[in-house]
């Protein structure tokens, strides 16, 4: 059983940053790949950002976001980082994270275990 407890979600002016953590729970988590994903108002969960359970450069961005956000893990602390930069008001969202056994997906429905989420607003 793995748990996730997002934090560092807030409100931001466009052009701001943000640092999104999840803390999460359980022996084996080095083993998980974890993902973050966002959900706007009326709209779909979609895929931001995975990273494998090796960590380093083995990730993967939505087009959206690359080249903006930079995921990242530590597995002696057991968590996941999401580097939020050159924000927009589309970015608006509430935040998950959310991990999977073995290797990375874009896909939400493929991740077993998920956190509560956290708020980022951007706006002037």
């Amino acid at each position: 059983q793995v748990q996730l407890v997002e934090s560092g979600g807030g409100k931001v002016q466009p052009g701001g940053s943000l640092r999104l953590s999840c803390a999460t729970s359980g022996r084996t988590f080095s083993m998980y790949a974890a993902g973050w994903f966002r959900q706007a108002p009326g709209k779909e969960r979609e895929f931001v950002a995975a990273i494998h359970w090796s960590g380093g450069d083995n990730t993967h961005y939505a087009d959206s976001v690359k080249g903006r956000f930079t995921i990242s893990r530590d597995n002696a602390k057991n968590t996941v980082d999401l580097s939020l930069n050159s924000l927009k008001p589309e970015d608006t969202a509430v935040y998950y994270c959310a991990a999977r056994r073995w290797g990375l997906s874009v896909i939400a429905g493929q991740y077993d275990y998920w956190g509560q989420g956290t708020q980022v607003t951007v706006s002037s």
